[in-house]
């Protein structure tokens, strides 16, 4: 295991037993870290639920519970997904920025800023992915 995946591993211990459950932040790291770590091998699927979730984090104030609820309808009507752009430049923030910062309302900002830096960062594909909730969700 790299020391990226182990920061990974020790920045979702923190995000999983994070007080605030309702809100689910866990699931804006999964989503900024595929997105950040995605390879032209990795599955679409995979890609396209990052970008989604990263997309309704931050364009449409959606919460880690209401990004997992979109993933859950949007699995069941799609079976084919689109093509994304994958930069070069995935942002400046990393997860080892985010364990540098101390546990509780920083650290959740900061969190928040990664999502911010990697969503900039795929900014060719934010049209597809309005168009793909749009066509598929309404949203």
């Amino acid at each position: 295991m790299d020391s990226n995946e182990n920061d990974f591993h020790e920045l979702s211990f923190y995000t999983l037993s994070h007080p605030d459950q309702a809100y689910f932040i866990h699931q804006h790291i999964v989503d900024a870290y595929f997105a950040q770590k995605a390879t032209k091998d990795s599955k679409s699927i995979g890609i396209t639920f990052a970008l989604v979730g990263l997309y309704l984090f931050l364009e449409k104030s959606y919460t880690g519970k209401q990004v997992q609820h979109a993933h859950m309808k949007l699995a069941k009507n799609k079976k084919q997904w689109p093509h994304f752009i994958l930069p070069q430049y995935r942002g400046k923030i990393t997860v080892a920025d985010i364990l540098v910062i101390n546990p509780g309302i920083e650290r959740d900002k900061m969190i928040k800023l990664w999502c911010i830096s990697v969503w900039n960062a795929f900014k060719e594909n934010h049209k597809t992915v309005a168009e793909l909730l749009e066509k598929e969700l309404g949203i």
